[in-house]
Order: structure tokens, then sequence, then C-alpha cells
């Protein structure tokens, strides 16, 4: 939604690297000494892929984790770094695998074993959909600019990064088109893991084929559920009392969290995280200020009207049509109404009202109050408990269509 040169898709292929190396190996370390070769020559390969793709991957989560657990596979297994790179064949998981392990310590469940006070935990929630519009852990609503990568989360327990690029060619319409979540390794419940989606690709498994924490006796406390088969999954870390949704919503992808107060501010510098959107929102020069587009369409507007315009969105909406098709999946007309008509309006793209409408959903899902469910444009200047009128203020309605225009044109 601003107006900088549209980002290149990241040409990167650990996500590549990552699935024909546990696709090939999966279950070898289930088997006996004489199949080490085998298993080593398939590092062997990973790491050449991953030196393959080192230059296009600089800043990526995923890579630099695959990276570093190369080498530790490498010592693990007393593999030589030179020796024949051919792929192995396919293997698949024996019965009675690890991953159905069901016993866990109690350190593993969150509820059990870092409250040792009566009150219950205090859950918060964050989520990102759309064009893009963030919700953060204290219920701020920003729409904001974010093209590129930018993190969301990153505290002593997990990282979570975002990539928004270009809905349309010359467009200034972002979206997110890919995710990447790092568990960190904790205690006796997980190893690291690492989950990456992408633009149709949203995987029901870990980057290493695994759907659990490992090989630890508490794996069984992070978790991966495919709801839908390509459109929505669950993550459960129940050792840090957190879950997690994925959704892919036409080509574009939706994130939200539930996460403990505890958790959320477990960070070493807390001064430090002012980047990190979940916790701290969008910086202010990635916000969009919707009191300040009236002003900047009086001058601006003008000027871009005299020039070339750009291509038209494949499906044009209206005012009307756009309120009238959003209101099919959000009969209350909060932020998430308004996000939805502002995005139909941007970017032409139904499937933008199915993630307002899923965002949503996953709000009622996931947020500890009830009573904060819906956020409206005033809710800064609101008491307690958000108890404002399910009408639109007309302001708002002048500010978001001279927003459009500026980004249509």
């Amino acid at each position: 939604v601003f107006s900088c040169p549209p980002a290149v898709t990241s040409p990167c292929k650990i996500l590549k690297c990552n699935s024909e190396f546990w696709a090939a190996t999966s279950g070898s370390h289930h088997l006996g000494a004489e199949e080490a070769p085998e298993f080593c020559t398939a590092l062997r390969a990973y790491a050449h892929c991953t030196r393959r793709t080192a230059r296009t991957c600089r800043g990526d989560l995923a890579y630099h984790s695959a990276v570093h657990g190369i080498d530790d596979l490498m010592v693990q297994h007393n593999c030589s770094k030179d020796g024949p790179t051919s792929q192995p064949r396919l293997r698949t998981l024996p019965p009675g695998d690890s991953q159905e392990r069901s016993d866990s310590p109690e350190i593993c469940h969150y509820e059990k074993s870092f409250h040792k006070h009566s009150a219950a935990p205090n859950y918060t929630h964050c989520g990102l959909f759309g064009d893009p519009h963030l919700r953060t852990f204290t219920d701020t609503f920003q729409t904001c600019k974010v093209q590129g990568a930018w993190p969301l989360i990153d505290n002593n327990y997990l990282n979570v990064q975002v990539t928004n690029t270009p809905v349309l060619p010359g467009s200034s319409a972002t979206a997110t088109s890919k995710l990447t979540i790092i568990f960190k390794s904790f205690q006796e419940c997980v190893d690291q893991k690492v989950y990456q989606a992408e633009m149709d690709e949203l995987p029901a498994a870990f980057v290493d084929g695994s759907k659990n924490g490992g090989d630890k006796h508490g794996a069984n406390s992070l978790k991966i559920t495919e709801k839908v088969s390509g459109q929505h999954i669950e993550i459960q870390a129940k050792y840090i009392g957190t879950t997690i949704v994925v959704r892919q919503v036409g080509r574009y992808l939706t994130f939200a969290v539930r996460m403990p107060e505890e958790v959320v501010n477990a960070v070493e510098d807390r001064d430090s995280q002012g980047l990190y959107l979940c916790l701290r929102g969008c910086p202010a020069s990635q916000q969009i200020d919707f009191q300040s587009i009236r002003s900047a369409q009086a001058s601006e507007g003008r000027a871009r009207r005299k020039g070339p315009s750009l291509p038209a969105p494949p499906e044009a909406f209206t005012y009307e049509t756009a309120t009238a098709k959003c209101r099919e999946k959000l009969p209350v007309e909060d932020l998430y109404f308004q996000s939805c008509v502002f995005d139909l309006l941007t970017t032409g793209d139904v499937n933008f009202m199915l993630a307002a409408y899923y965002a949503f959903e996953d709000v009622k899902m996931l947020h500890s109050n009830k009573d904060k469910l819906h956020l409206y444009e005033r809710t800064r200047v609101l008491s307690p408990g958000n108890t404002a009128p399910t009408g639109t203020h007309p302001t708002l309605w002048v500010a978001l269509l001279c927003l459009c225009w500026l980004c249509l044109l």
C-alpha cells in the first residue's frame, strides 16, 4: 500500500533443498550402522544444494538453520565432507515412529509448569492478513506498508518472519507471500524446528519432514495438524502455551497466534524489540494514517490524474459492490469489515474478502477476551470494552476511498 518499486520474489531455494534431503532420508536414523554411508551421501548432497543457493539466501532464517543443522548432523554421524553426493532412495517412516509419542514431561505443558500461582494465564493474540492489516498483542489495529521481509515475533522461544510482495504489477498493494517460523530448542521438550510456507505451498510438516518436536521426550508438545489440505494448518506448541494458525487464501498467506503474555514478553533485551510487529506494531513510517489521506489526495490526486493511469484490477469493485460483498461474510462494520472493503477496492481480488473473514474467525477462536473481538476506528479513545457502535463513521470511508484511488492511480 505504498509507492515503492515492486519487490522481486526471492530466488532462495532452501525449501527445495530441505524437502529433497528429508524426503530421501526420512527414517534413516532408525536404521543400522550399515546405512550410515547412505545417510552421509544424502547429507553431502544437502550441503551441496545449500551452497548453490547461498548467494540468494542471505538473511533467510530457514537457510541459516539448515546450514547449522547440516554441520551438526555431519558430526553426529561421523560423515566426511568429501565423497559422493548422489541422492539415496526414498524412504518412509516405519510404524511406531517417535512422532506418535504421546507421553510428555510436565515441564513440556505450559499451564502445568510455567505457572505456579493460582491466576490463570493471560493470553494475547496477534494476526496479519490482507493488504496487509495487523492486529498486535495489545489489540492495536494498523494497516501497514511493510513491503519485503519483516519480523512479526522474536522472543526467547520462537521467531516469525513474513515477506510481503506486490499484489499486481505496477500497484503498491502488497500481501504476505512467505512465512518462516523457527521454534527454538527447549530443554527436554523439543528440538529446533523450522516451518516455512510460500504462495501455493502450505506444507503440513516442518521443513525436515517431521510433524512434531523431534526426538526429545516431550516432542509431542509441538505438533502440526492439517485442517484443510493446502489451505489451513494449525501448530500447537503446548510447552509455551501457544497456538498458531496459518492459512492460504487465494494466493496469499494469513497468520494468527494465541500466546501467553509471559511468553510474549520473554525477551532478553526489550528495548531492541521495537521492530517486531506483533509486539510494537509497524514503525510510524510504515503505517497508513487515515486522517492525513484526505489532504494528501487533494494535492497528489490531481497531479496523478493528469498522468497515464496504471492497469485496472482484474475485477473492478465500486464502493457499493465492495460493501455488499463484504457484508456477505462480515455483517458487523468493524475494522475487519472496513479492511475487506479497502482490499477489494485496491486489489479487485475477492479472495481478500475471505482473508478478512478468516482473520476474524481466527480472532474468535484465539482471543481470550470475547468483549474485544471487534475493533473499531476510534478504539484508542473508547473506554475499556470497545463498546463502539456498529455503524461506520462517514469520514473514515472518505479516507478509505481517497487512499484506494491513490493505490489505483
